[in-house]
């Protein structure tokens, strides 16, 4: 089955301050250039979604796509510009991804047809009014979704263009597979694999960056 990887970085970056987020580089590569190099070695083709006016950065082997005007409408570019039979979807502001994660995200999505990496989670959750504890949410059953997420391009395209014409918004592509009927598998992810969107992000992402390289070469 051929596979293609699709990555939206059409995004501003407001939150972090630093122009369009995929540009951003960390110990000298941009978020863009980590991601598409973690998942160019497992899939047929790479597809990147850019800003108006963006071209990808030298080096970085992908093709590239015009984006929406938000992230769902990049998507369905995306989707529409590739004639694979399964796509990973991955954010281009999570850049440490490892092989083994995208290994199981494949492995899951040949058996089932619609998969999310997620982590549980960890921390105590509250409800809050204001800025006052309200009352404690149970953790348990509860897990944090994150991306690479995988589907069947087919399921993927059909609920995309559903959710056009019929207005509906979702927060990413595993959540829209499961808005149109589809049973989305749950892949365990990584702390590693969190989203760079803060400046207090960026300074995390920069000091993992120098273990994370250093692995990588040996």
């Amino acid at each position: 089955m051929k596979i293609a990887a699709l990555i939206p970085a059409a995004g501003s970056g407001q939150r972090l301050g630093h122009g369009p987020k995929a540009f951003v580089r960390i110990a000298g590569k941009s978020l863009l250039e980590r991601s598409v190099s973690a998942l160019a070695p497992h899939v047929h083709e790479v597809l990147v979604a850019l800003p108006d006016g963006m071209t990808l950065p030298e080096g970085v082997q992908a093709r590239a796509v015009a984006g929406g005007s938000t992230r769902q409408a990049s998507v369905l570019r995306l989707l529409e510009a590739t004639a694979t039979d399964l796509v990973l979807i991955h954010d281009a502001a999570r850049p440490f991804l490892s092989a083994a994660t995208v290994q199981a995200v494949l492995e899951a999505v040949q058996r089932t047809g619609a998969v999310t990496v997620a982590h549980p989670l960890a921390d105590t959750l509250l409800r809050a009014d204001g800025l006052l504890w309200s009352e404690r949410v149970e953790r348990a059953g509860l897990w944090a979704v994150q991306t690479p997420q995988a589907g069947r391009r087919d399921w993927l395209l059909a609920a995309h263009q559903r959710a056009e014409s019929e207005g509906y918004s979702a927060t990413d592509d595993a959540g829209l597979l499961h808005w149109a009927g589809h049973a989305v598998t749950l892949v365990p992810g990584e702390v590693s694999l969190f989203k760079v969107t803060t400046p207090g992000d960026l300074l995390l992402a920069e000091a993992l960056a120098a273990v994370w390289d250093a692995q990588e070469l040996t």
